[in-house]
């Protein structure tokens, strides 16, 4: 539904791929039909990637209908056809495709997106299946009302130094307790061995860091791009840096925001 849609739009579709041409027809077809190659402008196989976006050594070779390779020089990248190997200064020079004008999806950061970020300017996203179990926790009321509360406990925690005193010391020991049972809690919520492969409690994983780096937007497959109009802009969010104190924080402490979860636990506080 996706290529079709594309492709009918009139958008210019490309597949490059380490996998070898049986593999990938077989699989095409069964996932698109016998007709698969009719949606894409150029399909390239045993690309060697990474080393497709950083060599430009290999030159494109064409397969025939038998799979078998020809060895005339590749003067354009025609539809319909199968090329194999290349390199991408090649493919730019002979589509004429280049910069911000594209967007690449790939599944792995380092072989797919990060050359193509960093040297081509190109646009890329990220396929990440796990994003979908992801989402599904965070999704929770369990794990809103463990992250609510952790965060308001925390600002409480903060607050309360500034009171030396026995009593508010007792209390603060026990307010860190339950926010490390907090913490446990929703790290759990992702996975009991390692927790979210996103974020470690407060901070991005490094494969989470690295996301964000080599992918303009990332998403669970390509079929997510159906919920959005082809003419759709996402823009980046902005977020809070060390220094800058979120608003929101002082609010919930304060009282002024209120919450549901909040609103909830109100009659057990």
């Amino acid at each position: 539904a996706v290529l079709h849609r594309l492709a009918s739009s009139g958008k210019k579709l490309f597949l490059i791929t380490n996998s070898p041409f049986s593999f990938v027809d077989r699989g095409m077809t069964h996932m698109v039909g016998k007709n698969w190659r009719d949606f894409f402008d150029v399909v390239i196989v045993q690309a060697d990637k990474p080393h497709f976006f950083t060599d430009c050594i290999k030159p494109f070779r064409r397969l025939d209908g038998n799979g078998d390779l020809r060895w005339e020089k590749i003067k354009s990248l025609d539809k319909g056809q199968i090329y194999k190997q290349g390199n991408l200064f090649d493919f730019l020079r002979l589509t004429g495709w280049r910069g911000s004008k594209v967007l690449y999806f790939g599944d792995h950061l380092y072989s797919d997106l990060a050359d193509l970020m960093l040297r081509h300017g190109w646009r890329t996203a990220a396929i990440v299946p796990e994003l979908e179990q992801e989402t599904k926790v965070v999704s929770t009321d369990r794990y809103g009302m463990n992250l609510t509360w952790m965060q308001a406990l925390t600002g409480l925690m903060e607050r309360l130094q500034t009171h030396r005193d026995p009593v508010s010391k007792q209390v603060f020991l026990e307010w860190q307790k339950e926010r490390e049972e907090l913490r446990v809690m929703t790290k759990n919520l992702f996975n009991p061995q390692f927790g979210s492969i996103f974020r470690t409690c407060h901070n991005p994983t490094y494969f989470s860091r690295r996301l964000c780096r080599f992918s303009d937007v990332y998403m669970t497959s390509l079929s997510c791009l159906l919920n959005y109009d082809l003419s759709y802009t996402f823009y980046p969010r902005r977020t809070p840096l060390q220094h800058e104190a979120p608003l929101w924080m002082d609010q919930l402490c304060t009282g002024c925001m209120k919450t549901p979860f909040l609103e909830e636990m109100s009659h057990i506080r």
